[in-house]
C-alpha cells in the first residue's frame, strides 16, 4: 500500500500525512517516490523524509521547527520522542522588508451591514448588557431573558445579549486597566445598537471610570446608552427591562443599508490546532486577509504566544521599520511576561495540539501566522485598544480561545473566522464562524462546524475555489442571511486577561 503525505515546501526535511498508516507502507510526497515507513505513523503527523543528524534543525513550511534529539533515519515518524523546541528568551530582531503589495481589480463586493454614526458598520443590531462586576452577573442574565421574551419579533432587533465575567472587584492597577479596556471595547461596538450597563456601585470598577474610558476611545453612542447601579434601584430586574425597552424602541428604526466590503473587520483566530491547520484551515483564512485588505477592510491577528519562532517573518512585512520594532517590542514583552511568573517560553503545544500531530511551539507558530496570509502588517495595538479599520493589524492577547477571540471583538472585530482541528463549540459576542481543518471533524460536528476546510486534502479541490465560497458565506453572515454556529447554538460568552494580583 501506498500511504500519502503533504511536503510543504522543497526543502522541507518532513511531510505530513493525509491519512493515518502502519510501518512497511510506501509513504509518497507528490511525484516524489517517498520513504517506506519505519512506524505507524496518525494521521496529521510528521514523517522524516531524510536522514536527519542529533542536533540538526528539522525543517517544515521552509523553516527549523525544532532541534532533533537524536539521529533520525528517513521514514521515521517525527514528534516529541525525537524533536525539541529551539526558542529562547528575549531577542534582539533586524528588520529585512519583503515585497507584500496586493493589487486587486475586482469590484467591491458589498454586504447588508448598520452603518453606526462613527462610519464603523455592524453586522448584527443587539442590545449588549454589559456588567462593571462580577456581582451581577445572574441579573444581567435575567434582564436578558426577560427582555428577550418581552421584546421578541421586534423588527431590526436580532436579539438581547448579556456577557457575565468575573470582574470588577477586588482589582488594581493595571489589571483593572484591562477589565475596563475590554468592558469598554464592548460598549462602544458597532454590533451593539443599543448598551445597557449594569453596576452594582461599591465594586473597583466604578461606573463613571468605566464610562470614562469608553468615552476616550470614542464611538460611544450616548443616545443608545443606559446604565445605572443596581444599589440605587428598588428592583433592578424591573429597571434593566425597562432600560431595554428604551434601546428596542431606538433600535427598531435601524435598517441595513448596502455597505462594501471594505467595511469589515474581520478577526482571525485558531483554536484546538492540528497538524493539518497550518495546510489548510490557517492558509486558507490567509487568502481571505489578502484579498479583504487589498481591497480596504481590515482583518486583526492575535495569539502572541503563537508567533514566537515566526515573528521575524512578521516583521519583515511590516509596513515600515516603526512597526517592525513594535512587533519585535510586543513579542519580548510576552516572553517577559512569561519568564516573570516563572514560566518557559515555549510552554505550548496544548495536549491537544500534540495529540493532532504539532510537535514544537516554533511548528505551531509557523502554522498559526498563516492566518495573516502575505499582507502587510500595518498596525500594532496593545490589550484592550480600539483597532484601525483597514490592513492587517496584530493585537496583543494570549493564545487562550476566550481571551483572544474576546480581545479581538473589543478591538472592534465584528465578525470572526475561527480554524479548528479538533473542535470547540465556543462563541463570543460576534458571529463565529468555525472553520474545520479536517473533514472528518466537519461531518463529526456539523452542528459546531460551518466550513469544511478539510476538502483541501482532497484531490481536484483548489485554495481559489475554497477562498471564493468562504468569502461568500463570510458575506451572507454579515448580512443577516445565515447565522454561524456559535448563533444557531447561543453560545455567546466572553473572557478578560487576568494579569495581576486580587485584593
Amino acid at each position: 500500500m501506498t500511504a500519502f503525505a503533504i511536503r510543504l515546501h522543497p526543502n522541507d526535511s518532513v511531510a505530513v500525512l493525509v491519512a493515518a498508516a502502519s510501518r512497511g507502507e510506501q509513504c509518497a510526497t507528490g511525484k516524489d517516490a517517498g520513504v517506506e515507513l519505519r512506524d505507524d505513523v496518525p494521521a496529521g503527523h510528521k514523517v522524516a523524509l531524510r536522514a536527519i543528524a542529533a542536533g540538526e534543525p528539522v525543517i517544515k513550511y521552509g523553516f527549523p521547527i525544532g532541534i532533533a534529539t537524536v539521529d533520525i533515519e528517513p521514514g521515521t515518524w517525527v514528534h516529541s520522542h525525537n524533536l525539541r523546541t529551539a526558542l529562547g528568551d528575549a531577542l534582539t530582531y533586524q528588520y529585512s522588508p519583503v515585497a507584500t503589495a496586493h493589487v486587486t481589480t475586482e469590484a467591491m463586493p458589498e454586504f447588508l451591514g448598520y452603518r453606526r454614526p462613527n462610519g464603523r458598520v455592524g453586522t448584527r443590531n443587539e442590545v449588549w448588557i454589559i456588567n462593571t462586576v462580577g456581582c451581577v452577573n445572574q441579573t444581567a442574565e435575567r434582564v436578558a431573558r426577560d427582555a428577550a421574551s418581552r421584546f421578541a419579533g421586534i423588527a431590526n432587533v436580532d436579539g438581547v445579549h448579556a456577557f457575565a465575567h468575573p470582574y470588577g472587584c477586588s482589582q488594581l492597577g493595571d489589571d483593572l486597566g484591562n477589565t475596563q479596556r475590554i468592558l469598554a471595547g464592548l460598549l462602544r461596538h458597532p454590533n451593539a445598537g443599543g448598551v445597557l450597563v449594569l453596576g452594582l456601585g461599591c465594586e473597583n470598577n466604578q461606573m463613571q471610570s468605566l464610562l470614562a474610558v469608553a468615552e476616550r476611545e470614542g464611538g460611544i453612542q450616548r443616545e443608545r446608552l443606559r446604565f445605572f447601579n443596581t444599589q440605587e434601584v428598588v428592583h433592578e430586574i424591573d429597571a434593566g427591562v425597562s432600560a431595554v425597552g428604551e434601546l428596542v424602541a431606538l433600535m427598531a428604526n435601524d435598517r441595513r443599508t448596502p455597505c462594501p466590503a471594505s467595511d469589515l473587520l474581520l478577526g482571525h483566530k485558531c483554536g484546538g490546532s492540528d497538524g493539518f491547520s497550518g495546510i489548510t484551515a490557517n492558509p486558507l483564512l490567509g487568502r481571505i486577509a489578502d484579498r479583504l485588505t487589498s481591497l480596504g477592510g481590515g482583518v486583526l491577528l492575535t495569539e502572541v504566544p503563537e508567533m514566537f519562532g515566526a515573528e521575524q517573518l512578521l516583521m519583515n512585512r511590516a509596513e515600515s521599520e516603526a512597526v517592525a520594532n513594535d512587533i519585535g517590542l510586543l513579542i519580548n514583552d510576552f516572553k517577559a511576561y512569561f519568564t516573570r511568573h516563572g514560566q518557559p517560553v515555549s510552554e505550548n503545544p496544548s495536549p491537544g495540539n500534540l495529540a493532532g500531530g504539532i510537535t514544537t511551539l516554533e511548528e505551531k507558530s509557523l502554522g498559526a501566522i498563516q492566518k495573516g496570509g502575505q499582507a502587510t502588517v500595518r498596525h500594532v495595538v496593545r490589550y484592550g485598544r480600539a483597532a484601525p479599520a483597514a490592513g492587517l493589524t496584530l493585537l496583543e492577547s494570549p493564545g487562550n480561545d476566550a481571551v483572544s477571540s474576546t480581545a479581538l471583538v473589543a478591538s472592534g472585530a465584528t465578525l470572526l473566522l475561527f480554524t479548528t482541528g479538533r473542535g470547540t463549540p465556543l462563541g463570543f459576542p460576534v458571529p463565529t464562524l468555525k472553520i474545520a481543518s479536517n473533514s472528518e471533524l466537519a461531518a463529526k460536528k456539523p452542528h459546531w462546524i460551518d466550513f469544511d476546510a478539510g476538502r483541501l486534502l482532497s484531490a481536484g479541490a483548489t485554495f481559489a475555489e475554497q477562498s471564493e465560497q468562504l468569502f461568500a458565506l463570510i458575506l451572507d453572515v454579515a448580512s443577516g442571511r445565515v447565522l454561524a454556529s456559535n448563533e444557531r447554538n447561543d453560545n455567546r460568552e466572553i473572557a478578560i486577561w487576568k494579569a495581576g494580583v486580587t485584593l
